[in-house]
């Protein structure tokens, strides 16, 4: 069987692959990239937030992303009736990007992945892991390629970016259940016709149809915008009797006040996409010898865009971690990697959690706004949220809820 040897093995093309791939190899380690699908490929976590630009910079990839005019992000919008609270970016509580990207995926993972190939990383498409094994911390994976022949891949570590594949979790037997409810989503793209000119037309929104059940709408450059719906799994489920995902899309379309004129008789682009009780745990995000980034380790909630950011934190992370290790600098993988991620995981998962019982919503829509409040939950949601000097980040268990409660009981 024939051999290759490299520092480290990447599983997965996606950001948080890519991220991980250009960072090491701008640092002089050698890296092999197995992506199991051809690309341009669709796939959800279209809406990015603020903190992914830093990784994107320090990746060396940014230049090449911002040369294909993604439409510009600068906040993010939630409806609710006649209610809406806009999140202005640039007036966030913590330092860091007033803005990032909403894309079509196809296109952006595309992009990157292309820029890893030009930047002389060794990516192979179609090539499907099927063994991994550890002697110490080295491994030897067995891939399979597009014309199903076997080869080792000898590495001294492996990076598992491979997202809902779930590579490592699937052959390590690490998954475990997430603390979240069941949610699923169905999502499509449209050519966006009746899109109305300026900001309107642009800016990404949340259309709250329920408590537990909203639309997303996200805009492109290119004239098409995604649509989706997200709710526990049981509603999602009951949008169709069939279960015909083009069927129940249209109608959660047709539950939106605010958006069934523009959308309404529209075509889907493609067949829209289900996913089924998204959520993602795993029981540990490293071993001996490799470490599990973005959704390959946690999925959370389509709700606040954490997706990709957590990806590219944790990928880029886990190439740091790898190269100071590499350098003979010890390592404490539980604290460095897995307590720090948990950190940021954790906030987010509060959020989520309070989004799904409406105390946030209780926040985002209370009137008058209160701007110092506001400006703190908007750093939360640009993805700053490993921020501590943050209220709304260090004492995140509590202050959400304590201040619905308030709200709630004011005479």
């Amino acid at each position: 069987m024939l051999q290759e040897f490299v520092d480290v093995l990447i599983i997965g093309a996606g950001p948080s692959g890519c991220v991980s791939a250009a960072y090491l190899h701008k640092n002089g380690i050698k890296i092999k990239v197995v992506e199991k699908t051809v690309f341009p490929r669709i796939v959800v976590g279209e809406s990015l937030i603020p903190r992914v630009m830093d990784h994107f910079e320090e990746a060396g990839l940014l230049e090449a992303l911002d040369k294909m005019n993604f439409e510009k992000k600068t906040g993010a919008r939630f409806i609710r009736g006649e209610e809406i609270c806009v999140f202005d970016f640039s007036k966030k509580f913590t330092d860091g990007w007033d803005w990032t990207w909403q894309v079509p995926r196809a296109d952006f993972d595309n992009t990157m992945a292309q820029e890893i190939i030009k930047k002389g990383i060794d990516l192979e498409f179609q090539s499907e892991v099927v063994s991994v094994s550890f002697v110490g911390k080295k491994s030897i994976t067995v891939i399979k390629d597009k014309d199903g022949n076997l080869k080792e891949v000898h590495a001294n570590f492996i990076i598992d970016s491979s997202g809902y594949g779930r590579v490592l979790p699937r052959l390590l037997d690490l998954d475990t259940p997430s603390k979240l409810d069941p949610h699923s989503s169905i999502f499509t793209h449209v050519n966006d016709v009746n899109r109305p000119e300026g900001e309107e037309g642009t800016l990404i929104s949340f259309d709250i149809l329920e408590t537990q059940v909203w639309l997303w709408v996200i805009p492109f450059s290119n004239g098409n915008t995604s649509i989706g719906v997200v709710g526990p799994t049981t509603f999602i489920n009951s949008l169709a009797e069939n279960k015909d995902n083009a069927e129940a899309l249209k109608n959660a379309i047709a539950l939106s006040d605010y958006y069934t004129k523009r959308f309404s008789g529209l075509d889907f682009l493609f067949e829209p996409v289900k996913l089924e009780n998204y959520s993602r745990s795993v029981k540990q995000m490293y071993g001996d010898g490799f470490a599990l980034t973005g959704n390959s380790s946690e999925f959370l909630d389509p709700v606040f865009s954490s997706g990709v950011a957590f990806a590219t934190e944790s990928g880029i992370l886990a190439a740091k971690l790898y190269i100071k290790e590499s350098q003979g600098i010890a390592v404490d993988w539980e604290v460095e990697y897995t307590a720090y991620m948990k950190r940021g995981i954790g906030v987010f998962t509060t959020y989520v959690k309070e989004w799904y019982t409406g105390n946030l919503q209780t926040l985002f829509f209370h009137q008058p706004e209160n701007h110092d409040v506001k400006s703190k939950i908007c750093a939360v949601l640009a993805g700053y949220v490993w921020d501590e000097t943050n209220p709304f980040v260090k004492k995140h268990d509590n202050v959400v809820k304590n201040m619905a409660y308030l709200i709630n009981n004011e005479a």
